[in-house]
């Protein structure tokens, strides 16, 4: 089974997706969560970091995104957006998961 990564802090604020991202391997999932969602946003430093990362699969909690006024913003492509069940079949498909704070 691949890891399941779970990013909780704003690529604006801490360097924690991009620790991640550095050391997430292929097949791996990163999930953005809390103010990890600003990660998600199109047109950001971010974005290019993940762009590069085709190899992983990325996804954001939409309740999230909702929460912080965000759900209209343009999301990177390839991310994909999951409720809160969601959330809950990433963490059994995967093993372990790593959480990033």
């Amino acid at each position: 089974m691949s890891i399941l990564h779970t990013v909780n802090k704003s690529p604006f604020e801490r360097n924690t997706l991009m620790d991640c991202l550095a050391r997430a391997k292929d097949g791996a999932a990163v999930l953005l969560i809390e103010d990890g969602v600003y990660g998600a946003l199109a047109g950001t430093q971010a974005s290019d970091a993940i762009a590069k990362r085709g190899a992983i699969k990325f996804y954001a909690l939409g309740p999230d995104l909702d929460a912080r006024g965000l759900a209209e913003k343009p999301l990177i492509d390839g991310i994909t957006l999951i409720d809160y069940s969601g959330f809950v079949d990433l963490a059994e498909a995967h093993n372990p998961v790593q959480s990033w704070l």
